[in-house]
């Protein structure tokens, strides 16, 4: 079964439109399908035509959030509900097309695991095209996955990505540098992009300020979430060790003072060397514990999640 998880959020003008373009498509395609509409507390009516079409259709369910959440939220609940083997993502705004959804399962035929969309030709404002390339280089060397558009809401994986990766905040856009990261073939496809007919666009500066914000989340958790120690530790004992060393020459220099009696310019008390050393040696100590500390909550969250990802099983045995 392929599952469609649509996140909404006033959303009322296009879902019919949408559905209306989605089961066509899967009929035609003799594909089991579902659609999970999740409202993320919309006040438009939205939810009552959710409602409505899952009334009409057994193919159709939906998920009500009590407020919003934001987007990431909204596919995390969608995967958590989702049955079939392939989940698919997209939009409901009608940017997304719906007739791409047989090119992206074909793709993930082909031995990949998720498949990303690529809007080659975009139809948004400038304002919205250049910070999103800026943002999309920024993702791929940061993270080492280079794809043209990381954002896409046009996303298709395979239902071991959904039970291996967390959603929250704003990663939504990251499903592929997390599934990347633990493992899994990630590709992209250009795919058709259309002009918005209903509703305003969420995009806007704070957005992508949080945006880059989330980049640097995505490469800790990418690159040291299983050991934060590596990064927390190493900068703590490069802070800890030059404020050492600062502090060890002002001794030596007292040392001289006090006991050589060499005459010094300036008096060790009041030289910024010994305010920096001092900084420079705290802030390292405190890098090493917050290092210390992170390394206690990985090992206890480890406990309900696993730090390896299994490909396949042979054999039998106990479990």
């Amino acid at each position: 079964m392929l599952s469609i998880i649509v996140p909404v959020f006033n959303e009322v003008q296009s879902l019919r439109d949408l559905y209306m373009e989605i089961r066509p498509v899967c009929e035609k395609q003799a594909i089991p399908y579902e659609v999970i509409f999740v409202d993320d507390g919309s006040d438009d009516g939205s939810w009552k035509m959710i409602e409505e079409l899952a009334s009409n259709d057994p193919h159709v369910a939906g998920i009500r959030f009590r407020r919003n959440f934001g987007k990431a939220s909204a596919l995390a609940a969608g995967m958590c509900a989702a049955r079939g083997k392939v989940l698919l993502t997209m939009d409901a705004d009608l940017q997304d097309d719906p007739a791409e959804i047989p090119r992206f399962l074909e793709t993930l035929e082909r031995g990949y695991d998720v498949v990303n969309g690529w809007k080659q030709h975009r139809l948004d404002p400038w304002h919205k095209v250049y910070p999103s390339r800026v943002f999309n280089r920024l993702v791929g060397w940061m993270t080492g996955l280079k794809l043209h558009d990381h954002n896409c809401g046009l996303k298709a994986f395979r239902s071991e990505v959904a039970a291996e990766i967390r959603l929250y905040g704003e990663l939504h856009r990251f499903i592929p540098v997390l599934a990347h990261a633990r493992g899994f073939k990630v590709t992209e496809i250009p795919v058709n992009h259309r002009k918005r007919k209903f509703g305003q666009s969420k995009y806007d500066v704070r957005r992508f300020s949080r945006a880059l914000l989330d980049i640097l989340t995505v490469k800790f958790l990418t690159g040291f979430g299983h050991s934060p120690q590596h990064l927390l530790g190493a900068a703590g004992l490069l802070f800890f060790g030059l404020g050492m060393l600062g502090l060890a020459y002002l001794a030596g220099l007292w040392l001289l003072m006090n006991v050589a009696h060499v005459v010094a310019k300036t008096p060790i008390g009041t030289r910024p060397l010994l305010a920096y050393s001092l900084a420079s040696t705290l802030l390292g100590a405190q890098a090493i514990s917050v290092g210390l500390l992170a390394e206690l909550v990985v090992a206890y969250a480890a406990r309900d999640w696993k730090a390896y990802s299994i490909a396949a099983e042979v054999g039998s045995r106990e479990r």
